[in-house]
Parts: C-alpha cells; structure tokens; sequence
C-alpha cells in the first residue's frame, strides 16, 4: 500500500480516465491537490431535531480539519437518523431501530460508491452509534466512530422535600431527560401540577448532547472505546466541553494514521474485544440495547456471540459505575473521574479484560488503562471492595415465556422475584393508556407485546412506559414488566425486554391470557408462565398472528427480512 494511505480512492481519482471525475469534484471545491491526497469519509448524522446530533456539523469540521493537517482530503456526507426520546411513546418510536440498518446501508452504500480510503462515523444518538460501527466492519476500511458526546445535566429547583419542583430556588439537583419521563408518570397519578412539569420539562436539556445518564447513547459509546473502534478518552469528552474541538480534530488524525497503517476494523473488533465490551457495559450498568447491538456488530464479522455469551460476563463481572438510571451521576461525571481509561485499569486488574487486540489509537486497551489518570477522591467508577452489586448489570433469562432468551437489567433495583398476574395489551399504547386511567394494581405483570422487530415493525422502546409506573410510588416498586420489544436505555425497574421469539411468530408470549400468573426469578434465570406446558401448546396451536401493520414502504420491507432479537434483530 501507498505510504501515504491512498489506495481505495486510485480508481476513483486517478488518470487521464478519471478526468470527468475530478472535474465535478473540483466543481464543489476540491483542488487537483486535494484529490490526489487520500481520501476519508466523513459520515455525519447530524440533525436538527433533536439535542443529540444538533452539534455534529462542528464536530465534523473539527474531524475534517484534523485530516487536513494530516495529509488528507476530507469528503463529507450524511445519513439518516431518529431521535429516541422525542419519538418515545409514538408510532414513530419504531422508526429507531429500523433506522440503525439503515444508517449502516447508506454509510456502506456511499463508502463503496466513493471508494474512500478511510472513514470517520460521528454518530451522536442510540441506533446511529451501532450503525455507524456495523458499516465499519462491513466495509472494513480504516476507520473509527467518534462520539458527539453527552448534554450536560439540567438543573432544578425543588423544594424543601428535595422532590417537588419549585420555583422558590430552595435547593437545585442535577437532573435528565429520564426525571422528564417519571414526571410524565407522576403528573398523570396527580402527584405533580402541570407548573411543576413545565418547570421540569424546561429545565432537562440545557443544549446539544446524548442524553446524559449511562443509557443506550453513552453505554454504546463507551462499548465503542473498550471494542476499540472508537479512540478511548477522546471519544468520551462532553458535547459541549472546552476540549470537544481539539479531541475532534485529533480523531481526524488518527484515521490518517489508520490509513497508512491499513489497520481495518476486523483486525480490531474481534471475539475478544467484544468480550471486553460486555465487560465494560456490565461494569457500568449499561443498557439492555448493548446486548442487540453488539450481537448486531458481531454479526457483521461473523464472529459467534450470543445472548447467553452476555450472562456469561455478567455474571462473573461486579457492578462499579454509580450512574443514572439506577444510580446517581451522568456521564459527564465518569469522564471528569477519569473515564473509561479508569474503567478499563479497573477491569485490568481483576482479570476482566483481555484487552490485547489493537484499538484506533495503536495501543491495545491494556496499554491504554496504563496511562489512566484518576481524579482523586472521585466516587463514580468505584473500587472493586466497594461495588454497588457483585454482578454485573445485565441477565438473560430463559424458559417457557422466552425460550431463544430476554434481557433484564439489574442495575437499578434489588428485586430478584417476582410473581403476579398477568395484565395483557396487544401494544405499547394500550398499556400506557391503562397506566394512566390509573387501571394497574401493586403485583401486575404487564404484558406488551406484537412490539417485537417483527411484529412492531421495529422494536419499540418502552420508556413512556416505565417511566410513568416509576412516577406512581405505590407501583414502581411492585409491578413487572415483560415485552418482546425494548427498554430505553434510562428504563430502571423489573423490565424483561427482547423476549423471543417474539408474538408476531408465534411465540410463547403470544399465548398469555390475562389473569396468568408469570415468576420472575433472577438468581434461577428463569420466565415462567405458570400454565402446564400441554396448555401452552394448545393455545400456541390455535394462534393466528394479526395482519403486519405496513403493507408497504420502509416498515414492511424491514418486517419481511428482520431476524429474532436474539440475533441481533438484523436484516438480512
């Protein structure tokens, strides 16, 4: 290969053949010296509509200037992208998962169109940040993903209680979207007036960024550091810090360095990387979304991971991050504390982590952990003799409700059994309505299901949801939870999420009457419809799935080629 990292681009620039070529490219811009640099793709995810990707125009002139000083010719493009929490609780809502394909199809599309040399993702937002890794390992070019980074914390006023917002400025706590969502639950049980939601709704996003807790935007960032394919610290700098501009730009120089070094993706995400990553997300208390997304990007490399691989890790690696949602700070707070470098050292030295294979930076996650600098005192990434719990944040369960597996997240609630009646709805919406007409008792299980990737299309998340029984004191405690859809990363609570096989396809969760009895049992990795098997079979015989939702479009085109959630939920 070049020494100068030029080599895909030659058939796109090169020779008096190319002439017509260049010339448009000139067209826009570009020099006859531009063109004969090495070229990288930028692949931006910028929007307007929402705080996540807002910002992402200047973080993508900071990469391409970073390039620049590094001897090559930056090319920007964007793609699609859904913002999770405006669409949360809508039929919109479905459009997200769909979209993560979509975002690696239309990078892949525009990377072998272009024959680029290297590539820069910057992704800011839940299923752009899965995406944008999944074309890097499809494409596998030299490239990295680079965070846009999280929003700082809000800031209210509350009362004297601690708890009721109040414009008396008494006292002032940090807060997220998530508080948003609860409130949203509280203000429909009349805990809370509509003064008292408007001053928490205004006071949530103070300006651009991922949501702030470790929810499915930052756990999936982090995931990206420990997988290597993001540049571990540098990807972690807050939206909006002082430090975003220069940390960009340095990213722009590492993909040049990539590039002349033909590192690819799949020689950096591999078997043991993604193991690593599992850690990492376990360790913090990251979302149950990690478990598709990783699978996802496994899939990509063909490397064999499965949900099982996830209780595997989970279970041998204790919980030390004290973030939102089950625990107290953002993820401002864990970079100020010394990120995932500390994470990573922490991970190191209980024998945790592999940590051997090459990242983006061209040091291995062991090298990297070397030069943790950890703020003193700090409380967030705790020390192993002080963990929040002995196992990790994530446990699949299995058996007749959910034989391919489900997911719950164990971060943030100390319930480890559950038995109650099961309370049935054919959607999201259906029970969310029932939430609010205040027709749920303590001791219900909900049920929600033909939300899986199939039957939704798409895999609704379910914040509005659990947000709202987290909002009603006398039921956050009480009530479980079960679909073959998602939870939001922020969802805290007993939620088992990614049951499968999903209803759509006939399965078990298709076969719940309301008023059967279903046990959550942890520590046994155990769903159980309490029904004889016979009936099951009985029920499950005489099941006739509903009439997709999209006959056409988008939706049915994803519906007729996705896979279970348990593997992945990719199209194929």
């Amino acid at each position: 290969m070049s020494s100068t990292g030029k080599k895909n681009s030659i058939v796109l620039t090169e020779g008096p053949s190319r002439a017509a070529a260049r010339a448009m490219l000139r067209g826009v811009g570009f020099s006859k010296e531009d063109l004969h640099k090495p070229i990288i793709g930028i692949a931006n995810t910028w929007t307007e509509i929402g705080p996540c990707n807002y910002h992402l125009r200047d973080i993508a002139e900071a990469v391409k200037q970073g390039v620049r000083e590094a001897g090559g010719t930056p090319m920007e493009f964007n793609t699609v992208t859904i913002s999770d929490g405006i669409t949360m609780g809508t039929e919109g809502m479905k459009a997200s998962l769909i979209s993560r394909d979509m975002i690696a199809d239309s990078i892949e599309l525009v990377a072998r169109g272009n024959s680029f040399d290297g590539l820069v993702c910057i992704a800011g937002c839940d299923k752009n940040m899965p995406g944008a890794v999944m074309a890097l390992a499809r494409l596998d070019i030299p490239g990295l993903m680079l965070y846009g980074g999280s929003i700082a914390p809000g800031h209210l006023h509350v009362g004297a209680d601690g708890k009721t917002p109040d414009a008396s400025g008494k006292t002032e706590i940090d807060i997220t979207i998530q508080q948003v969502f609860e409130a949203i639950g509280s203000h429909a049980a009349g805990k809370i007036n509509d003064e008292q939601l408007e001053a928490v709704e205004a006071s949530a996003c103070p300006g651009p960024g991922a949501c702030g807790g470790q929810f499915t935007a930052n756990t999936m960032a982090m995931a990206g550091e420990f997988l290597g394919i993001s540049p571990i610290q540098i990807t972690g700098v807050p939206a909006m810090s002082k430090e975003k501009h220069e940390a960009s730009r340095e990213a722009g120089r590492i993909v040049m360095d990539l590039a002349r070094a033909g590192l690819k993706p799949s020689q950096i995400i591999t078997r043991e990387s993604l193991e690593d990553a599992i850690a990492a997300v376990c360790a913090s208390g990251g979302s149950t979304n990690a478990v598709l997304h990783l699978i996802a990007i496994a899939k990509e490399l063909d490397i064999p991971l499965t949900v099982d691989d996830f209780d595997i890790i989970s279970e041998k690696t204790p919980f030390i991050c004290d973030l939102q949602p089950g625990g107290k700070y953002v993820a401002k707070d864990y970079q100020a504390a010394g990120g995932s470098r500390v994470l990573a050292q922490r991970l190191v030295d209980k024998n945790l982590l592999h940590g051997n294979t090459p990242t983006v930076t061209g040091k291995t996650i062991r090298e990297e952990a070397t030069t943790a600098s950890e703020t003193p005192n700090q409380v967030i990434i705790r020390t192993w003799d002080n963990a929040l719990k002995s196992t990790g944040g994530l446990v699949i369960l299995k058996g007749n409700l959910a034989p391919e597996g489900c997911v719950v997240k164990v971060a943030g609630h100390e319930r480890i059994h559950h038995t109650g009646p099961a309370r049935v709805f054919d959607s999201e919406d259906l029970c969310f309505a029932a939430i609010n007409a205040g027709k749920i008792n303590p001791n219900d299980v909900l049920v929600i299901r033909y939300e899986g990737p199939r039957g939704g299309p798409g895999m609704r998340e379910m914040l509005a949801v659990t947000a709202a029984i987290k909002g009603i004191p006398e039921l956050s405690e009480t009530v479980a939870l079960l679909t073959d859809g998602r939870f939001s990363g922020a969802t805290r609570g007993l939620m088992a999420g990614h049951v499968a096989p999903e209803a759509q396809l006939g399965g078990p969760i298709g076969a719940v009457h309301e008023g059967d009895t279903i046990t959550f049992d942890i520590p046994g990795r155990k769903l159980t419809l309490n029904v004889p098997d016979e009936e099951i079979a009985a029920r499950l015989k005489n099941f006739k799935a509903p009439a997709p939702r999209y006959k056409r479009g988008v939706f049915a085109k994803y519906a007729n080629s996705v896979s279970s959630a348990s593997e992945g939920a990719v199209t194929t």
